[in-house]
């Protein structure tokens, strides 16, 4: 606890994205990335991500929100970008690699080398990615928090 005597957000534990099918949401982002499932039922898949996880959820799906989104970290960004083209999926105008999946939800896809975002030593070895580096930039920048050395 804080000397405020507040919780701190530590982070993300899952995120839920709201589909239409739980079989076509699975079919399309798997098109797009190499994933496994923490478990699954008729109205829920859950993408494991290390220590977090992407809740697909079956619900009546309303307009998409432009605004609203979440950041997808990858180890390759390129290889999503090819993904989407290869696939026919809009990469949305903008200074980011953002797409709408086909209920609408907008993701922001994200390359963990250059970005604070990182796992520890003892997670990135279990998802089989061990040797995942960081840019000289995205070190600096976690030094500069408190969070790495520089």
């Amino acid at each position: 606890m804080s000397e405020s005597g507040k919780a701190r957000a530590v982070g993300i534990n899952h995120v839920a994205l709201e589909v239409g099918d739980i079989d076509a949401a699975l079919a399309f982002y798997g098109q797009l990335f190499e994933f496994s499932l923490r478990r699954r039922s008729e109205t829920a898949a859950f993408i494991a991500l290390g220590d977090q996880f992407i809740n697909l959820a079956k619900r009546p799906t309303g307009a998409p929100d432009d605004a609203r989104h979440f950041g997808l970290v990858v180890d390759d960004k390129e290889a999503v970008r090819r993904a989407l083209t290869e696939h026919g999926v809009d990469v949305l105008p903008g200074r980011f690699l953002d797409f709408l999946d086909p209920w609408g939800n907008r993701v922001e896809i994200i390359g963990y080398d250059n970005i604070q975002f990182s796992k520890t030593p003892d997670v990135l070895r279990g998802m089989g990615l061990d040797g995942l580096e960081k840019t000289q930039r995205a070190r600096d920048e976690l030094a500069e928090n408190g969070m790495g050395s520089m």
